[in-house]
């Protein structure tokens, strides 16, 4: 069975404090995409989480990438802003309309970000689910959905994403709940204790307690160790992996992925 595809990065691309840590301190901004994309697996991508964006712009970042790189792309936060999610088709159409299709193959997740006070409602869950497509224009789409509210550490919430495909960020944050369990064909894990004393974000023990976890869903197999909250486990499969630095020591984050990619490769 060949395993996933593993890949490391960071939540965007533009931060004062990345250059001369992660970019090169000559490197004009203009270029600061260029560097990124050829220096990372994937990046997620926020700007799409604030404003809406144009067909051109999706097309100018998938020009810049690479073969091989994939961008998550972060939802536009006002679609899942509305206190009941069954009513969110129009704003979450007219997102996915606006050009994320122009991304072509490096299109990977659609990360959609919950607020903290969301609380679990089966119903509610459900209808959303069905808002979310598999092919945009006749490009593949992934979903994955970050909870932030304990009552989605439940079975039910687990069930409903395994059907729909829709896979459960891993976070790695205390004040997140973990909720763990594989429900679709990747694995999308947002990795938010980055420290600013360790050069690396992550030390390196930890580093490769990831890479161990990451190498087991890119096999297919749920790792020991992580929180599941239902007693169904999915089938074995290979799965793709998308890990990004987020928040923590944002300072750090470049290096963390880029150490992280080493673990996996050292441990081939």
């Amino acid at each position: 069975m060949t395993a996933g595809i593993i890949r490391t990065g960071i939540g965007g691309w533009t931060y004062e404090p990345w250059r001369g840590t992660f970019y090169p301190a000559d490197l004009p901004k203009a270029k600061e995409l260029d560097y990124a994309v050829n220096h990372l697996g994937t990046i997620e991508i926020n700007g799409t989480f604030y404003r809406t964006q144009t067909p051109a712009t999706f097309a100018k970042w998938r020009d810049a990438a690479p073969d091989g790189f994939v961008y998550a792309v972060k939802a536009l936060q006002y679609c899942v802003a509305k206190k009941k999610l069954a009513e969110a088709d129009e704003s979450i159409g007219k997102f996915l309309s606006s050009g994320l299709s122009e991304l072509g193959d490096k299109l990977g997740p659609i990360l959609w970000q919950f607020r903290p006070t969301r609380q679990f409602d089966a119903d509610d869950i459900a209808a959303f689910f069905t808002m979310l497509p598999d092919k945009i224009d006749g490009v593949a789409a992934r979903h994955a959905v970050e909870v932030r509210h304990e009552s989605f550490a439940c079975a039910d919430f687990v069930a409903l994403a395994r059907k729909h495909g829709i896979a459960i960020v891993v976070a790695d944050h205390d004040e997140h709940p973990q909720v763990c369990d594989l429900t679709a064909d990747f694995v999308y894990a947002r990795l938010m204790k980055s420290q600013e004393e360790t050069e690396t974000g992550y030390v390196p023990v930890d580093l490769a307690t990831w890479a161990t976890i990451a190498q087991s869903w890119a096999e297919g197999v749920a790792p020991e160790g992580l929180n599941y909250v239902s007693g169904d486990r999915a089938p074995a499969q290979p799965r793709d992996v998308y890990a990004y630095f987020i928040s923590g020591a944002k300072v750090r984050n470049p290096a963390a992925a880029k150490a992280l990619a080493e673990h996996l490769t050292a441990g081939d």
